[in-house]
């Protein structure tokens, strides 16, 4: 008598989708082809005397209360990234390293359960491959949706991606960001140039099949002078800090954090209940929108990671084909998913 598979307690998955922080150099839209002399973007700290515009609470409405409120200067200190006056062009340029080994953990203690696990995976991939998900990559990267807020109202974006080889471009694929729509990632692109040889370097790289490293840079015109917005740090010690906010800088040049460079490329998810009015969300276990305060993937719909994942591997519940996908980009993300009991 076999013993009952059962989850693995320590099972942890390395990401294989690897970025660096992205970084901000500033510069004119016609010298794109100069970029590399192009200076970096600074962070400078200035104060402002704001005005109180919070909601109140009913007790402080009171006219003359409201007057006594107003009369004192809201005071603060704010960290600000722009580009200089003589620049209208935002060059955000960040490193891609694509691993593979997905769906690997690179902790388990069960042996029967990594044997299934890696069995499952197989199985995956020999049946779908890796070109789904690399396809949906690719789309993020070429529609510039790792600019965030950089990307909103800016006049033209241009993404280039080199693929690297021996410290030089071995493959280049340029991309209209604009001319691409960030809520159809799920949509096949086929009239997009370059898409396809990226989705499939990217697919290889996840394939193992060889090594891939993408230099992704945005050329985004923005106006000349114009705020930009790198990533905003969290303080969690608020008496060490005199600013109301503080941007994130690598050596004194205004950045986005890798974090936020992974969240926008594998936001890819619309396999969830409700991607046609929102569009598709970032991979996370519990379909999870920080920036809303909602997990579109509840444990009661059965359409989460972890039951996928249970169904799948201990019941050979085979998942439908677009949840397969889900759970393998979950495995690519990475992440510690033991057995919480």
């Amino acid at each position: 008598m076999t013993d009952k598979l059962t989850t693995a307690s320590v099972l942890a998955f390395e990401r294989k989708l690897d970025p660096s922080d992205a970084v901000f150099h500033a510069g004119r839209w016609d010298d794109r082809t100069q970029s590399h002399a192009w200076p970096p973007v600074a962070i400078r700290a200035k104060s402002v005397r704001g005005t109180i515009s919070n909601r109140l609470k009913a007790k402080d409405q009171d006219p003359a209360k409201l007057d006594a409120a107003i009369e004192k200067p809201n005071l603060q200190t704010v960290d600000v990234a722009a580009l200089p006056p003589q620049a209208d062009t935002l060059k955000v340029q960040f490193t891609l390293r694509v691993l593979g080994g997905a769906g690997t953990p690179s902790a388990c203690n069960s042996a029967a359960y990594q044997a299934k696990l890696l069995a499952t995976v197989q199985g995956y991939v020999q049946q779908h491959g890796f070109a789904e998900l690399a396809r949906r990559y690719a789309a993020n990267l070429a529609n510039g949706r790792f600019l965030w807020r950089n990307r909103v109202g800016a006049e033209q974006v241009e993404v280039v991606v080199e693929q690297m080889q021996e410290g030089s471009a071995a493959h280049t694929w340029s991309f209209d960001a604009l001319a691409l729509n960030t809520r159809t990632v799920g949509a096949s692109d086929p009239g997009v140039e370059g898409l396809a040889g990226l989705s499939q370097a990217i697919a290889a790289g996840l394939a193992g099949a060889t090594h891939v490293l993408l230099r992704v840079t945005a050329f985004v015109r923005q106006g000349a002078g114009q705020e930009v917005f790198p990533s905003q740090e969290l303080i969690l010690d608020k008496d060490s800090s005199r600013k109301s906010k503080t941007l994130y800088h690598v050596d004194g040049v205004a950045a986005i954090h890798s974090q936020k460079i992974g969240n926008a490329i594998r936001t890819i998810d619309t396999w969830y209940e409700g991607a046609a009015e929102l569009g598709p969300i970032a991979v996370e276990p519990y379909g999870s929108v920080t920036t809303q305060g909602k997990a579109y993937r509840q444990p009661k719909q059965k359409m989460d990671f972890y039951t996928l994942l249970d169904n799948w591997l201990l019941k050979d519940q085979v998942p439908p084909v677009e949840q397969q996908h889900f759970v393998m980009a979950v495995l690519i993300r990475g992440g510690v998913f033991g057995d919480a009991s």
